[in-house]
């Protein structure tokens, strides 16, 4: 008789995952169950193993991501909009830096990788709506300046995250995502504007 999946258990095995690796604890089977009142069989259940468990993990990671992008608002400055999904990008992983780390763990598999693919599109439809508008070049391609864009805020983000650098150094993100928008072909003092009022639109508060 198979065992009904409660989404709740599942739910607390993953937040328990992501609390044990957030304070480094090991992640074994039954350091996993310990003190959540369920047992080790709910992890077969739920995810079919521990490798199930990780493939999980990594998938909340960019389920939590994909929701902080959608809460970021479309405006008539898609150059903004851009920024501001980029700093929220980096709110995202300040906020979750145990789950950023596995998001980009490929020892695993995602259990949905379109999923997780569609996060990326969040920046590309900005993009494009850039190219639209004439703030950049009419043969940019939306894809190139989205992964452009993630590249940029993926090696800031994880120097603080992960990393040897202060908070301090996020605050360089508008002077990258400037050089790289007006490399694209936005008007710099113009381009400027619209990255500041992005990045304080959804910049992590750090």
């Amino acid at each position: 008789m198979a065992r009904t999946r409660d989404p709740a258990v599942r739910t607390l095995l993953v937040e328990r995952a992501a609390t044990m690796l957030r304070t480094r604890e090991p992640i074994t089977l039954r350091s996993l169950v310990e003190g959540t009142g369920v047992s080790t069989m709910a992890v077969y259940t739920h995810f079919g193993g521990m490798d199930g468990m990780w493939k999980a993990l990594r998938q909340e990671g960019f389920t939590r991501l994909a929701a902080r992008f959608a809460a970021v608002p479309t405006s008539a400055d898609p150059v903004g909009d851009l920024t501001a999904l980029a700093a929220a990008y980096l709110g995202n992983a300040l906020d979750h830096p145990d789950l950023y780390r596995v998001m980009f763990d490929a020892s695993f598999d995602l259990e949905d990788l379109k999923a997780a693919d569609a996060t990326l599109e969040y920046l590309v439809q900005a993009a494009g709506r850039a190219i639209q508008a004439g703030r950049f070049r009419a043969d940019s391609v939306p894809l190139d300046v989205a992964i452009q864009t993630w590249t940029v805020t993926h090696g800031l983000v994880s120097l603080v995250a992960n990393g040897p650098l202060p908070p301090e150094t996020l605050a360089n993100g508008v002077t990258l995502l400037t050089a790289l928008f007006t490399s694209t072909g936005d008007d710099p003092e113009r381009c400027r504007r619209s990255v500041e009022s992005g990045w304080r639109q959804s910049g992590p508060a750090r």
